[in-house]
């Protein structure tokens, strides 16, 4: 057992509202600059959708991820020797298109028009070649319902779990239904980024788990951007180099939450350490892809076992560390409560974002007087979801539907519990059945409940101490001494470091 720390994060989807505060926190703050003009750090999608960029989730597309052959982990983008023949053309990038081309405007002709006949327009202009231009697209493009005859139907999910047939009941206009779903890195535990870049510029800090791009080591191959199937990475083609989320690490060593989480407006965002086992990558990503999410809340430790504990000190992870892991919401929503689930974890990266999946699209049942109600028969709404079970299987779990299942039926009994109790409308015995069926006690569903709806910054917020001063004691770069650990542990399969 080798016992290390990552700081994680929890999205709750019931509570996102789709208003990009955190995209813009993300992109007046890191990408603000010559190169970085189409880079969204952090980003808001439309489930069911295309993504950002277009069909990012295709990875027959794209190849990135690992996959397992003959037992042993690979790099779905290839071997290295693979990466040197296209090293010069690399066919697995994104274009610009699959991004967007971004724009100004000419705001000069606008501003100083003189008197005419007709209203003077302010003309799009690239911010890349200062060219006029038509805009045909941008970062949030299919917002809501104005993509779905296009982006919501090429859903590769959608693809997965449902025929033509299905496909079509499902978007007529009276079934359609949609979701928010925000990204940023995961700063995954087994990276491919990570395992793809030739030149090893990539690298995963060992005090914290972050993941970041030595710029002055990046050559600007590009392999990591094929290499990460969540889309990621990015080029920033004024400087030749690839950029991506650094998770505010510069606001976690001043004890302040990521400029995305601080600002978010419905507070779904929670941040906090876990402990895991670093020995126990490769055999948890090996794993079949119906026990991947299992395999990863296994390989999260108990941060109150003694044992634990001890092992943690004696491995060089900071009483301070284990302290704030005892208090981490992300340790409760993921391995306590089982509620929070990684996205996409059939590609095998080991993702530290979990995301609590959305309850309001999958239940309610219209009433005749125009009003949401609960399905009186508890989890039946389950059943007839009018956003498929499957889709956020496919999402999710890859493709496991009782463990969703699983997530919502205690969702569910958690939500008719605090109806019960607080308005009164349903009787308790009632609400004592659904506790029991989703196999949830009283004072769960209050902890979750506090931690939900009522939790304060610092029990949102557990951030653990950077300790720099441990590198400074050292007397070496701080730069140096997380790009040495980095390259300690983190053991990927014959990709590694």
């Amino acid at each position: 057992m080798n016992v290390r720390s990552q700081v994680s994060m929890v999205f709750h989807l019931d509570k996102c509202i789709g208003c990009h505060t955190c995209s813009l926190a993300c992109k007046n703050l890191w990408t603000d600059r010559p190169g970085t003009e189409y880079m969204w750090w952090n980003n808001v999608e439309t489930k069911p959708g295309t993504g950002y960029p277009t069909l990012y989730e295709d990875q027959e597309q794209y190849h990135g991820g690992w996959v397992v052959e003959d037992g042993k982990l690979r790099l779905k983008l290839g071997s290295r020797p693979t990466e040197l023949v296209n090293i010069s053309f690399n066919p697995r990038l994104p274009t610009l298109d699959d991004y967007y081309e971004p724009w100004t405007y000419h705001y000069k002709e606008l501003i100083e028009a003189g008197p005419g006949d007709d209203q003077p327009v302010a003309k799009p202009i690239s911010m890349i070649t200062g060219e006029e231009m038509e805009i045909e697209a941008g970062p949030n493009w299919d917002d809501d319902l104005s993509g779905s005859p296009i982006y919501a139907e090429n859903d590769p999910n959608l693809r997965k779990v449902m025929n033509e047939e299905e496909r079509r009941q499902f978007f007529e206009l009276q079934q359609l239904v949609y979701f928010y779903l925000p990204r940023i890195c995961n700063h995954c535990l087994n990276p491919s980024c990570v395992a793809a870049c030739p030149s090893g510029a990539i690298y995963k800090r060992g005090e914290d788990g972050i993941v970041l791009v030595s710029q002055e080591k990046c050559q600007g191959w590009r392999m990591c951007v094929s290499g990460c199937p969540y889309k990621k990475v990015y080029f920033n083609w004024n400087t030749g180099k690839a950029e991506k989320c650094i998770l505010c690490y510069p606001r976690l060593e001043t004890g302040q939450a990521p400029a995305c989480m601080h600002s978010c407006v419905g507070k779904i965002r929670y941040l906090g350490v876990l402990l895991y086992d670093a020995d126990r990558i490769e055999e948890t990503a090996s794993k079949p892809d119906a026990e991947l999410v299992d395999a990863q809340r296994e390989i999260i430790l108990d941060p109150f076992d003694p044992k634990i504990i001890r092992k943690a000190l004696a491995d060089g992870v900071d009483q301070k560390v284990v302290d704030a892991a005892q208090r981490s919401p992300v340790y409760k929503y993921v391995k306590a409560w089982r509620l929070a689930l990684p996205l996409h974890p059939e590609w095998r990266t080991l993702p530290m974002l979990f995301y609590v999946p959305p309850l309001l699209p999958v239940t309610a049942t219209l009433t005749a007087q125009g009003r949401h109600e609960l399905d009186p028969n508890f989890f039946s709404s389950l059943e007839s979801a009018r956003m498929p079970v499957r889709y956020m299987a496919s999402l999710f779990t890859a493709g496991d539907e009782r463990m969703v299942i699983t997530v919502y039926k205690k969702l569910l009994a958690g939500r008719i519990f605090k109806r019960a109790q607080t308005v009164g409308d349903i009787p308790m015995e009632r609400a004592s059945q659904a506790l029991e069926e989703a196999q949830l006690t009283e004072r769960e569903v209050e902890e979750i409940y506090h931690l939900t709806a009522l939790a304060a910054f610092e029990e949102m917020f557990v951030i653990p101490p950077m300790l720099r001063e441990v590198a400074i004691q050292m007397g070496v770069d701080p730069h140096e001494f997380q790009e040495e650990r980095g390259a300690g542990f983190v053991q990927l399969p014959a990709r590694g470091l």
